[in-house]
């Protein structure tokens, strides 16, 4: 695992260029090969730098690249606009925002006030480090039978219920996975995330296979499908606004109005009362 790797550039480069095919790239007739992806030559041939210089960089030795290579490396390997950010950043490490590290992560007053406001809608506030700070009633019984529910990150690879509550696994688990990645360039010296690596690593077989994937993503709205344990399937959209000046997230579920995961979350919220449910607070 590179939860320790200084080479983070090179080992993104080389996750990518594998994952890239040579038809991705115009290659249709490429003969057999006995590695997944490109070649390093071809790489470099296609980004219009020499192969030796390409290897230095897959290898550490070369680290200042300039914008001109990067977005050309950007564009045969075909990375999205996250990925393409988070090659920048792991090449130009010093253009990085500084995060502040170490203190527990606070939620204001106002901040708690505004997770109860929706009694219809699950409602919940992340930290920068996928830490859950704060959730409300109904949140808490959507998440009811999964354990690990103090950070996202550890409920996915670490429930033992989260592969019967994510439809698809693989598809919600790669997509956290790849935010922990973009999070970890953005500040690779801060503990507590290189510490989530390394305690997923040694504990979930499914995040050592997914991990060195160098899959990058910013999390954004999105559907999320989830299985509860009463209510059954549920399309849920997951919208997400940037709490100024903190890191944090402020993320609200709503459903399709008139739809059976409105209906759902209805009665979810009119049996509360009668309820015990396990806190999702650390």
């Amino acid at each position: 695992m590179d939860n320790g790797s200084s080479n983070l550039l090179g080992d993104f480069l080389r996750a990518r260029r594998e994952a890239t095919s040579p038809a991705q790239v115009g290659f249709l007739h490429a003969p057999s090969r006995r590695t997944p992806g490109l070649r390093r030559e071809e790489v470099a041939m296609l980004s219009g730098v020499s192969t030796s210089y390409y290897i230095r960089l897959e290898q550490g030795r070369e680290r200042n690249p300039s914008a001109q290579v990067l977005s050309a490396l950007a564009r045969v390997l075909r990375l999205d606009p996250d990925a393409a950010a988070y090659l920048y950043s792991l090449a130009h490490p010093w253009a990085r925002p500084q995060a502040e590290t170490g203190a527990a992560e606070q939620v204001s007053p106002s901040l708690l006030r505004l997770v109860n406001l929706p009694r219809h809608a699950p409602a919940l506030v992340l930290g920068r480090r996928f830490d859950v700070l704060a959730v409300n009633p109904l949140a808490e019984v959507l998440y009811e039978g999964m354990t690990n529910l103090d950070n996202c990150l550890r409920m996915i690879y670490l429930s033992p219920g989260a592969a019967d509550f994510y439809p698809d696994w693989e598809k919600a688990a790669r997509a956290k996975t790849a935010q922990l990645r973009t999070a970890v360039a953005g500040d690779p010296d801060d503990p507590y995330l290189r510490g989530l690596v390394a305690e997923l690593t040694a504990h979930s077989q499914e995040f050592r296979r997914i991990w060195p994937l160098h899959e990058v993503q910013v999390r954004g709205n999105e559907l999320k499908e989830l299985r509860h344990p009463r209510m059954g399937h549920l399309t849920l959209s997951w919208e997400v606004l940037s709490v100024s000046g903190t890191g944090q997230k402020f993320v609200s579920l709503a459903a399709e109005p008139g739809s059976h995961s409105e209906q759902a979350l209805r009665e979810l919220a009119d049996t509360l009362a009668h309820q015990t449910t396990p806190s999702l607070h650390r």
